[in-house]
């Protein structure tokens, strides 16, 4: 019975029936999305890195004749125990819990034992942060067999490799056949949020979930020199398979420049080398500025520092971002991504000492202005080479306007497409240190996360601070990530006298991660704690006046104080709205009175200058 087309047809056609059902998941009869484009043939040399079924250390993916398959959580960590249990090379680490009691573990090969020699490079390659996106998980498997078994331990004589297979396990284990509709393979597909509905790929910086908190810990622990997080797009359809990225690419302007250097001129040309040499197609990182115009351009995708490679160049972590092509077939994505980590590990046995030295510069720097709050530019600043897939525009009667149609056919005349880049819209000044009143243990713990340096107080001290007082915040209209941002573009500084508690912080910035600090504590930065909505108390006025008291009370001050009167009159003449509304005519004096709430918009977090 011919079932799948069948099944395909109805999901077209009954979106209720897609919810109820699930797709028979045969090996034979693997599941694709009939609605995206055709693949382009692909037969590259990395396909020689596939074990025959008949290895009694086959993996699962390699296992399935499509190659269009990726065990269950369970399943990947039976196999990995039975690895573990098999080589001295191999050990699993367990560095968390998931809100739904999943352990969070990595797979460790080394020749060191427990601890490793810290003249060793670490590569740290992190698959499933979107679990959907889960070819790292596969491509780590079989790396790690062969460096067990098959000849390649030799790669572990000079660099240590951590792999976390899964970091969003709950994610992972909320899978079904209609994850990912942008995406080839693998058949079944984890979600791409966590059990309490987050992104992780948006939690580098404020940590508000385990999982990042977990991998945060682990990253303190092993010091990697390299992280590699590994993603698959969405979006347009082009002939690369595995593109890669990282801040200050191409010489751009980075928060770690020796770092961006370094992986400019010793990293990327040969890691694009390795992989056109085993059939491959590398590129820069691709996101489009128009779904609707191919043609129209790139964009850098933003530099915030919620994702992986923003947060390295901020943190003085070499962090590349890999994002392999959704509609290339999973297959060819893997065999990519274990071409990538494999290489990875060779550059760093090769040029691990010059890395070194780079991460080193750059936790030196201690810029007095902090540039952030990056927006895309309007013009573009330079055009790249293209590598396109042909298509046609064609009238669809479902939307009413015209829509792509990719062809699968590799354009064989490079695209000149425009590169949009970002700029800074906020230049932030860099304190002495911040203050942290002990009664925001959740923004203290935050930091220790984030593994920075700071005075916890035993005893009361008073401290002459700067204080900000929030002029105009707004709360946005719908919530993000499970908080409601709020933005503040003016503040005013007011100089204190103000007593920290016990327990209070003293945070400097002179430290390797001093520009973490002041992007997190800064309330106009767009990645900070407060931007995320995480001081909501201050947003809120305590005691208020009524009329029949504050009217006498402020027709007192118009006679006392003739330069309060000229002020108040000019207002009224400046604002006739403000001049009409009686309650903010009084509400305007009762701001200039000792009753008011001083701690209305007074952002808790201080400046020492």
């Amino acid at each position: 019975m011919r079932l799948l087309p069948l099944l395909c047809a109805a999901l077209v056609l009954s979106p209720s029936l897609a919810m109820s059902q699930t797709p028979p998941l045969s090996n034979a009869a693997p599941w694709d999305q009939p609605f995206l484009p055709p693949a382009p043939a692909w037969d590259g040399a990395s396909r020689d890195l596939l074990r025959d079924a008949s290895d009694p250390w086959v993996t699962p993916f390699e296992a399935d004749p499509a190659h269009d398959f990726s065990p269950t959580y369970a399943d990947t960590r039976a196999w990995f125990d039975r690895l573990d249990a098999a080589s001295d090379l191999i050990r699993i680490e367990q560095f968390g819990v998931s809100p739904e009691g999943r352990p969070i573990y990595a797979v460790i090969a080394s020749k060191d034992g427990a601890a490793f020699d810290p003249a060793k490079p670490v590569l740290l390659a992190q698959a499933g942060i979107h679990p959907g996106e889960i070819d790292g998980k596969d491509a780590g498997m079989m790396l790690l067999r062969d460096i067990a078994f098959h000849g390649k331990d030799e790669l572990l004589d000079r660099v240590n490799l951590i792999l976390i297979p899964i970091l969003s396990v709950d994610g992972h284990e909320r899978a079904s056949a209609y994850a990912r509709p942008n995406q080839r393979g693998p058949r079944v597909q984890g979600w791409r949020n966590t059990a309490t509905n987050q992104n992780l790929n948006r939690d580098y910086l404020k940590l508000d979930q385990v999982e990042m908190r977990a991998v945060r810990g682990l990253i303190l622990k092993y010091r990697p020199d390299l992280y590699v997080d590994v993603h698959v797009t969405d979006g347009m359809d082009y002939q690369y398979d595995v593109t890669y990225g990282y801040n200050g690419e191409n010489g751009v302007w980075s928060r770690s420049p020796a770092i961006a250097r370094w992986l400019d001129s010793a990293f990327k040309p040969a890691m694009n080398a390795a992989l056109e040499a085993r059939g491959h197609i590398p590129g820069e990182l691709v996101f489009g500025v128009d779904d609707s115009d191919p043609r129209a351009g790139l964009s850098d995708g933003g530099l915030g520092e919620r994702f992986s490679n923003g947060w390295g160049s901020a943190a003085h972590v070499p962090t590349i971002l890999i994002e392999n092509h959704s509609l290339k077939p999973h297959e060819q994505r893997v065999l990519g991504t274990y071409v990538f980590l494999e290489q990875a590990m060779r550059l760093l046995a090769e040029h691990g000492a010059d890395l070194r030295a780079a991460i080193a510069e750059d936790s030196a720097l201690r810029p007095a202005e902090i540039p952030a709050n990056f927006v895309a530019d309007e013009t573009p600043t330079t055009t790249r080479a293209f590598k396109g897939i042909r298509y046609e525009m064609y009238d669809s009667p479902a939307s009413g306007r015209q829509e792509v149609r990719w062809l699968g056919e590799p354009d064989p005349e490079p695209w000149a497409m425009p590169f949009y880049g970002s700029h800074p819209t906020l230049t932030l000044r860099r304190p002495e240190a911040y203050w942290v009143p002990a009664h925001r243990s959740d923004v203290i713990e935050r930091l220790r996360a984030h593994g920075v340096t700071m005075e916890t107080l035993d005893a009361p001290r008073t401290v002459q601070v700067e204080m900000l007082r929030l002029d105009d915040p707004k709360l946005a209209t719908r919530a993000n990530e499970g908080h409601v941002p709020v933005a503040v573009t003016s503040v005013t500084p007011e100089r204190r006298d103000w007593t920290f508690q016990p327990g209070s912080v003293r945070v400097p910035t002179d430290q390797p991660l001093g520009d973490i600090v002041v992007l997190l504590l800064e309330p106009q930065s767009s990645e900070s704690l407060f931007a995320w909505g995480l001081f909501p108390e201050v947003l809120s006025r305590v005691e208020y006046i009524e009329g029949y008291a504050i009217a006498p009370l402020a027709e007192r001050m118009l006679a006392a104080d003739p330069a309060l009167k000229a002020e108040f009159e000019a207002r009224l003449a400046a604002d006739p709205a403000f001049a009409a509304d009686s309650d903010a005519r009084l509400q305007w004096f009762y701001e200039r009175t000792p009753f008011y709430d001083e701690r209305y918009r007074l952002y808790p977090i201080a400046r020492e200058n």
